[in-house]
């Protein structure tokens, strides 16, 4: 660290090049200080005080924060005025086990088939959906319920008034199931037990009920507070019980929201559509979203320039509790980012950048002086074998939940390192990308173009695509399986008792002895032991049976045998021959 002579006056919050510029020092000076400091931020991004104090320190510098009156403003929240307050569709999340039935009883319940398009039955995205029952509306969520997708889902359950948990009659609660209990629990959110497949001849409904139960979802008819709906999506038997369940929980829980205000909403989707540009579904939450609204969802802005529903029917406007998919945005966002509606293009963008600049300070609020500690665990990743390629998926969802998988299949030997991810097909780009980095592109839900196939051909590059998530994991592990230096055996072979010591100096060694356990081979090794404790290893050169060179020697013969170095054997110790063997690891 280089001796503090300086003293400057920055900012709270001051972008990497203003701060360089403060300093007097090149920009790459800074950026590199922040690189090791574990902080990735290119020209253009924000660093808090307390970052740049500890840059500056280490560049020679004293920093003093320069005083404002002008505080950091948080995201906007929009006022909510009581008296226009109207009640409001439900909001609801299907969540479960990965095959108990959630996409075939929101077929069955809006009478479409969504299950046929999805890959192995599997939804891979949140789809949104909304259905009338007695002249009202209720939307649904359909979360997806593979492991890999547990954010996804938790982002559903946070979203969502009311959470149905569906166990299947035939199988009972499974991990997934636990796990959809306990987002929904974390984020407050009422549950209704949707027990699924009652048709199935193995149907077990007392079984299902006891294993809620257990994990506290008492059904009501059981003196408990769970309400509890046993349904077929394939009789359609109890859809229609199911939905006044729904809608009775709505009256009892009085859902409402203001129409009249600018909306604010999540996106629960997003992708890049070639033809649309950034695409995103949004959920509105409360107001009314209008085609023309100026709004900002997360780190981008734009101005809605159309808006569909799920059946991709144009909208004008889209009241409380409707998800409509939406374009004209500038970039695309990230699932879970809030959409606030401005007056024009300038506030919103306004908007934007003040949101960077918070959560920059944010991710930077943990940034601290590398110490011995951190700099071990540093010293321990280096160390680590990574798997890197390129990742391509359809949607943002996806993305986001194959990222977090990826992280769960590393470990402290071996991890993937995802150089760039993207939405989207495979492109030229990629190719380069991947050449530069590990040769391998993962491409889910994308397609590849012919020129883009024959270009990754003569590169050299490798490209996996998938279709079913679980498929893609189970190759990945496979991949960084094959990272994992081997087990190291070692296979006892045979044990000999000493019982002549006929030559021993100029570096070798010759005894006699009995074979007692298996066999001795020439070329293998041996490791001599003595009251079981090791007393050192060597290598067979020679086996003799009496006056003969043999390969071997079985239990019970006796016979002679060269050692390649000198140890000081004695009568009675024994000589245990092994042979190393590697074996192949999996995660």
């Amino acid at each position: 660290m280089t001796e503090v002579t300086n003293k400057k006056i920055i900012p709270e919050v001051v972008t990497v090049g203003d701060f360089a510029h403060a300093l007097g020092v090149p920009v790459a000076k800074v950026v590199a200080e922040l690189m090791k400091n574990g902080v990735m931020a290119t020209i253009n991004e924000y660093i808090d005080f307390e970052t740049a104090e500890i840059i500056a320190e280490y560049l020679g510098f004293e920093v003093e924060k320069e005083v404002t009156d002008k505080p950091i403003k948080e995201e906007k929240k929009t006022e909510v005025h009581k008296g226009d307050m109207v009640p409001r569709p439900p909001i609801v999340a299907v969540l479960g086990h990965v095959d108990h039935g959630k996409t075939s009883l929101l077929d069955a319940i809006r009478e479409t088939d969504v299950v046929g398009k999805e890959s192995g039955g599997i939804t891979q995205h949140i789809g949104a959906y909304q259905v009338e029952k007695n002249g009202r509306k209720i939307t649904f969520l359909d979360t997806p319920g593979h492991a890999a997708f547990e954010k996804m889902r938790q982002q559903g359950a946070e979203v969502t008034d009311i959470a149905l948990i569906l166990v299947a009659a035939d199988d009972g609660v499974k991990p997934q199931t636990v796990e959809a209990i306990n987002h929904a629990k974390k984020a407050e959110t009422p549950m209704i037990v949707v027990i699924t497949k009652i048709d199935k001849p193995d149907a077990d409904i007392t079984r299902a009920k006891q294993q809620v139960a257990e994990l506290g979802l008492n059904p009501e008819e059981w003196g408990g507070d769970t309400p509890v709906a046993e349904v077929s999506a394939k009789t359609k038997e109890g859809l229609d019980d199911l939905l006044e369940l729904i809608l009775v929980m709505a009256d009892v829980s009085d859902f409402m929201a203001d129409p009249k205000m600018p909306a604010s909403g999540i996106a629960i989707e997003t992708h890049m559509d070639y033809g649309k540009g950034p695409v995103a579904t949004i959920l509105v939450k409360n107001g009314t979203l209008r085609v023309g609204d100026y709004v900002s969802v997360g780190e981008t802005y734009g101005k809605i320039r159309a808006m569909e529903d799920h059946k991709k029917k144009r909208l004008k406007e889209a009241p409380p509790s409707m998800a409509v998919r939406v374009s004209g945005l500038k970039g695309v966002p990230k699932i879970s980012d809030l959409l606030q509606v401005f007056s024009d293009e300038k506030e919103a963008r306004s908007e934007i950048e003040n949101i960077k600049k918070t959560r920059k300070i944010s991710s930077l609020a943990n940034v601290k002086k590398i110490g011995f500690e951190e700099l071990s665990e540093s010293m321990k990743d280096s160390e680590k074998k990574e798997l890197t390629v390129v990742l391509k998926t359809d949607v943002r969802g996806s993305l986001d939940a194959i990222k977090e998988a990826f992280k769960k299949i590393s470990n402290n030997e071996v991890a993937i390192k995802v150089v760039s991810g993207k939405v989207g097909d495979i492109t030229e780009n990629d190719i380069q990308m991947a050449k530069s980095a590990g040769n391998i592109i993962i491409g889910f839900n994308v397609s590849i173009p012919s020129n883009i196939l024959t270009l990754s051909k003569q590169e050299k590059v490798k490209i996996y695509t998938y279709k079913v998530i679980y498929e893609l994991l189970d190759d990945v592990k496979n991949l960084l399986s094959d990272l994992l230096p081997p087990e190291i055996k070692e296979l006892t072979l045979g044990k000999l008792t000493v019982l002549k010591i006929f030559k021993s100096g100029k570096g070798q060694m010759v005894v006699g002895g009995e074979v007692k356990e298996g066999k001795i081979e020439k070329d293998t090794e041996v490791r001599v032991m003595r009251s079981k404790e090791e007393i050192d290893r060597a290598h067979i050169t020679l086996v003799k049976k009496e006056k003969d060179e043999v390969r071997e020697a079985q239990v019970g013969t006796q016979c002679g045998i060269s050692l390649d170095k000198e140890i000081p054997i004695e009568e009675g110790d024994i000589i245990e021959s092994f042979r190393i063997e590697k074996v192949k690891r999996t995660l």
